[in-house]
């Protein structure tokens, strides 16, 4: 989310900057139409946008013009900002003022859920923390705990220290834009630490992840099904293990995601796994 975050912060200091001066074979760019320079800062990314405004007033203003942020939100912002914030809470806001809203990680349902917008890709992304999913045992300190981590969103994974049914179920109901979406587990084998400044991990207690697969299971409200599954490995490394994928197609209807991740071969124990959250994004997106 730190890029994100960067991104806001330079998008509002280049706003803010002075404009520089800028000639094109001896005409000035502040010659051109305010409404000609909108049309091509339409055509641009974000950042470029913000870039661009440094130029002149006539770039200046095109870059806060709402129509050119409107081309940047996603084709059903309207229901998407709806399910996120009360009316209020946007209440005269510009489009760039939504943009700028919507490219933060914003929580909902109590904090247990993050969405925010993928610029590179158009659509949203969520990310479900491991306290809004329903995990088999998770009352159990036997079995699991919620421990801190300053490598979590959330600031918080659950650690599982042994267990023979394993099993997570999450889900969550949104007005996708259209578009394909990929789901991922963000797991961890092993526990980190830091000791004197430097990161470590306790791999003592993992077990039982190398005699068989893990199941991954994804399913719509329009009947989709994606299944999958894979060995969990290399301990000490986050890593995003994909689940499957799911299509939207009407932005003005919620589509209703479950997914879930078992192994439940009780022949033996697992142990020593961090979970961290569950994440959807656009397919192909660079922040998954």
């Amino acid at each position: 989310m730190g890029s994100f975050l960067s991104l806001l912060k330079t998008t509002t200091t280049l706003l803010a900057a002075p404009p520089a001066t800028a000639a094109i074979n001896g005409a000035g760019l502040g010659e051109l139409p305010e409404s000609c320079v909108a049309m091509v800062l339409m055509n641009l990314d974000p950042i470029d946008i913000c870039r661009f405004a440094r130029l002149n007033q006539a770039f200046r203003g095109a870059a806060t013009a709402d129509f050119v942020w409107e081309s940047k939100l996603p084709g059903n912002w309207g229901k998407v900002i709806e399910k996120m914030w009360e009316e209020n809470e946007v209440k005269g806001l510009g489009k760039r003022g939504v943009f700028e809203a919507l490219c933060r990680g914003n929580l909902i349902d109590g904090g247990t859920k993050k969405v925010w917008l993928d610029m590179s890709m158009g659509g949203m992304c969520l990310a479900i923390s491991a306290k809004g999913l329903t995990i088999t045992g998770i009352d159990d300190r036997r079995y699991w705990n919620h421990i801190p981590s300053e490598e979590s969103g959330f600031s918080t994974v659950a650690y599982l220290q042994q267990i023979w049914w394993f099993e997570v179920n999450g889900e969550v109901d949104f007005p996708f834009p259209a578009g394909t979406y990929s789901v991922f587990f963000r797991l961890h084998l092993g526990r980190a630490f830091k000791r004197f400044g430097r990161r470590q991990c306790n791999v003592e207690n993992i077990h039982g992840w190398d005699k068989k697969p893990v199941r991954f299971q994804v399913s719509t409200s329009d009947s989709q099904k994606a299944i999958s599954q894979c060995f969990v490995k290399e301990p000490g490394k986050w890593i995003n293990y994909h689940a499957g994928d799911f299509v939207t197609e009407n932005p003005n209807k919620n589509t209703r995601v479950k997914f879930s991740m078992t192994q439940i071969d009780c022949t033996h124990t697992k142990g020593g796994l961090c979970v961290d959250s569950v994440m959807i994004c656009p397919k192909s997106s660079r922040r998954c």
